[in-house]
């Protein structure tokens, strides 16, 4: 059987990696191992390890990385102890391949390890842009050093390509967060406010916003731009979700924090997790801020999304993606058209650019099909040639 490792440091990438697990899990060919790291491990972010665990996977190995700070020389030396972290868990574990999503500093760290130790890596949602975030860089980085390619849209597999990469081992599979969308059995409205504690309105936003991290101290004006906006609002309850841990995050907390402590149409959340996360999408009439999840999974919802800002530009976008700048006036502008009839009209014709789901069980098929023996020795892949 062939061990494959796959590292998760956020509940934001566990939540698309999930059934990829499950698929590696069931396979009578793969064997799975799971190393738990990052955000995971900390009680500021709600030790979301334990979803993994509740889940029915075990994890192999946790790497402690984080430390308690948000600055860029304490996210620098938390990458430092993530590689420290990666090496004693790979020479343990002895995977055949390591499996990573994403752009994340804690999975550069990982896969920066595995090169080292001469274990192939894939790669999942490679090829993509986010010209706001020092996630680009890594992202492309990651690719370089992967050998295994799978992604979300043809643009992306032709941007891992342009990188290099040999055609044949880039895989176009769609987005991930499409597949919890179908297999997850959602909260119903009612089930929903049970869980959450919070009785949901007449109108509804779901709020996630973090810092764009190739902005120096932006994000507590953007925030308090967004806060304003939301502050000016009718009768429109209000559910936020914390932001990751990156550069400038903390300050974000404690502007959230104080604005739901004074408004009882407000509540905020360390960690939803997947199932409310995107029950709460399901009975919303929105999604403001700048995730991700506003462009790859909430327009398989037919729900509008709010981007604000810098921080995913570059990504795909379906038409129910409204995009404004990160002042009150242009965020009251995009939620005045939000609820535009002839907005909400379209919104059931939109198309999800991120396809229609099925990445998970791609992925497992070819992780069983493909032969691990000859991958490290890469050959660059010249458009000229």
């Amino acid at each position: 059987m062939k061990k494959i490792c796959v590292v998760t440091g956020t509940r934001a990438d566990y939540g698309l990696l999930r059934w990829v697990l499950d698929g590696i899990q069931r396979s009578p060919e793969l064997e799975l191992q799971v190393i738990a790291t990052g955000m995971h491990l900390s009680p500021e972010f709600g030790l979301t390890y334990r979803e993994i665990e509740a889940d029915g996977f075990m994890i192999d190995r946790k790497v402690e990385m984080l430390l308690s700070s948000d600055t860029a020389v304490g996210v620098a030396k938390s990458m430092g102890l993530a590689m420290i972290g990666f090496a004693d868990a790979f020479a343990a574990l002895n995977p055949d391949l390591v499996l990573v999503l994403g752009d994340r500093y804690e999975i550069f760290a990982a896969v920066s390890a595995a090169m080292i130790a001469r274990i192939p890596i894939a790669h999942l949602h490679g090829g993509e842009a986010t010209e706001g975030l020092i996630d680009e860089p890594i992202r492309h980085s990651i690719t370089k050093m992967s050998h295994l390619h799978f992604v979300a849209a043809e643009e992306y597999r032709q941007r891992v390509i342009q990188l290099g990469e040999d055609p044949e081992r880039v895989f176009l599979v769609g987005g991930l967060g499409i597949d919890n969308i179908l297999k997850l059995p959602l909260l119903d409205r009612s089930a929903l406010e049970a869980s959450l504690d919070f009785k949901l309105g007449k109108r509804n936003l779901l709020i996630t916003f973090h810092p764009v991290t190739l902005e120096q101290d932006t994000a507590a004006a953007q925030m308090g731009e967004l806060l304003a906006a939301l502050d000016a609002l009718q009768d429109t309850h209000l559910i936020f979700t914390m932001p990751n841990a990156d550069t400038g995050g903390r300050v974000l907390f404690e502007m959230i924090e104080a604005f739901v402590a004074q408004r009882s149409y407000a509540k905020a959340y360390t960690s939803l997790g997947q199932l409310r996360y995107l029950s709460a999408i399901a009975q919303v009439d929105a999604v403001v801020g700048n995730s991700s999840s506003g462009l790859i999974e909430v327009p398989s919802f037919k729900k509008g999304s709010i981007n604000i800002g810098d921080r995913q530009r570059g990504r795909l976008k379906a038409a129910s993606v409204i995009e404004c700048e990160p002042n009150r006036a242009a965020i009251a502008q995009a939620l005045q058209r939000l609820y535009e009839p002839s907005f909400q009209a379209d919104l059931s014709s939109v198309q999800n650019p991120y396809g229609v789901g099925g990445a998970s069980e791609a992925i497992v098929r070819n992780l069983e099909q493909i032969t691990f023996n000859d991958l490290l020795k890469k050959r660059f892949h010249d458009l000229t040639q």
